[in-house]
């Protein structure tokens, strides 16, 4: 088990800054973090961003310093790499094309979202989960494009997030109906977003709920993934729920996943089950095992 540091080369906000990675574990990289100081906010995915001014003290903690590439490799051999594409703070760019795709003439509002999925303390929902869930869209709906008012409840769905199921699902509904009424939204289609987002309470649309249906399956696409991404989900949600004691978030998750598994059916529209479910029972098994 090793950390690695990189000489400081990436240019931002007034100075050059280092990487810093694990070879093993994001709990072996978080832990020695944390003992030289290195605030959590500085962590990006699979390391952490580090001034220049604190490449020798790290070292000076035990870090090993090794070129750009061999860093690189050290993390891709590690299996900890994450794509650029899946870090939240790369996303602005691609996600604020979408937004304008999707609702062109309110930058505003798009980046006012745009800011509230990047919030710092988010891990798993954030602008990652935001694009995973609009692809997923992009996905299901195929060879169509997904309605408006479902693009739009992507971006509404967990807008606003402080861990509490069904409150924030509730809450991001009527920021919904508050910021879309004042851009001038139909109002049927104001109802609609807002009824869409609320749905993600409990992704169980009726029958026949084609845009609820498509909604639901696309924000639990992640169950489907591969291993590894399933694992990065995992250590996502327990990041974002970092202020409960591991006792109580082991049994909250537990409870979780088996309300998950008891979804009949965990995804509701032909595709979504043919592209997800398999994997997902095996992933919602796995944990519970």
């Amino acid at each position: 088990m090793a950390i690695y540091v990189d000489p400081p080369l990436w240019p931002a906000h007034g100075t050059v800054f280092s990487h810093l990675v694990s070879d093993t574990s994001l709990e072996e990289l978080h832990s020695f973090a944390a003992s030289a100081g290195v605030p959590e906010r500085a962590f990006d995915g699979d390391h952490y961003d580090v001034p220049e001014r604190r490449y020798d003290d790290l070292v000076s903690a035990g870090a090993i310093p090794v070129e750009a590439r061999i860093l690189v490799r050290k993390l891709i051999a590690s299996g900890l790499r994450i794509p650029a594409r899946e870090r939240s703070k790369a996303l602005t760019i691609p996600l604020m094309e979408r937004w304008n795709s999707t609702y062109p003439g309110h930058e505003e509002l798009g980046l006012e979202l745009l800011e509230r999925w990047g919030e710092n303390r988010r891990k798993y929902h954030s602008r990652t989960h935001l694009l995973a869930v609009l692809e997923a869209l992009d996905v299901l709906a195929q060879p169509d494009q997904p309605a408006r008012t479902v693009l739009l409840a992507a971006w509404f769905h967990d807008a606003v997030y402080e861990g509490v199921a069904g409150q924030d699902e509730e809450e991001s509904a009527r920021l919904a109906e508050d910021r879309l009424t004042s851009t001038g939204l139909p109002p049927h289609e104001v109802t609609e977003v807002a009824r869409l987002v609320r749905l993600t309470a409990t992704h169980s649309p009726k029958t026949g709920d084609y845009a609820g249906a498509m909604l639901c399956d696309a924000d639990l696409s992640v169950l489907g993934s591969d291993q590894q991404s399933y694992a990065r989900y995992r250590a996502a949600v327990r990041e974002d729920y970092a202020h409960v004691s591991d006792d109580d978030f082991a049994k909250g998750r537990a409870a979780v996943v088996r309300d998950l598994l008891r979804l009949d059916p965990l995804f509701h529209s032909e595709r979504a089950k043919a592209l997800w479910l398999t994997a997902a029972r095996r992933n919602l098994t796995g944990e519970l095992g």
